[in-house]
């Protein structure tokens, strides 16, 4: 039985971030890369374009940050499930973000299972 994968907006301001994120997400069958966003404006702008399952959102970017794109893209399409990503677990920002409608946040240093996780966890719709 073939299953439809998990489609997945990657959000980042660093290129090489956004590329290690694809390299992983797409080494898992369940999963595919639709788009990638270099900041806020081009997270929301993609989200409604390719109406991804789960967008990973850099929570620290220059111009729209990932709050505001989180509350946008959220208040856009609810189906969409958004996943923070941060560089520090004590990060002051995260609970603004779940507040905003995230799902969860997931730091950039965790091991790869753990992103998996996330997304599948995300996508199931659980908190």
């Amino acid at each position: 039985m073939s299953t439809v994968p998990i489609s997945v907006l990657i959000v980042d301001d660093q290129e090489l971030v956004r590329t290690g994120f694809r390299m992983v997400i797409s080494s898992q069958s369940d999963m595919i890369v639709v788009a990638e966003a270099a900041d806020g404006r081009q997270a929301i702008a993609e989200a409604a374009r390719v109406r991804p399952d789960v967008v990973l959102m850099d929570i620290r970017m220059p111009g729209i940050d990932g709050i505001e794109a989180t509350r946008a893209v959220r208040a856009a399409n609810a189906r969409i499930k958004v996943v923070i990503l941060t560089t520090f677990d004590a990060d002051e920002y995260v609970y603004e973000a779940l507040a905003a409608g995230a799902s969860g946040f997931l730091l950039k240093d965790g091991p790869a299972d753990e992103l998996y996780r996330a997304i599948r966890v995300a996508h199931a719709g659980e908190s």
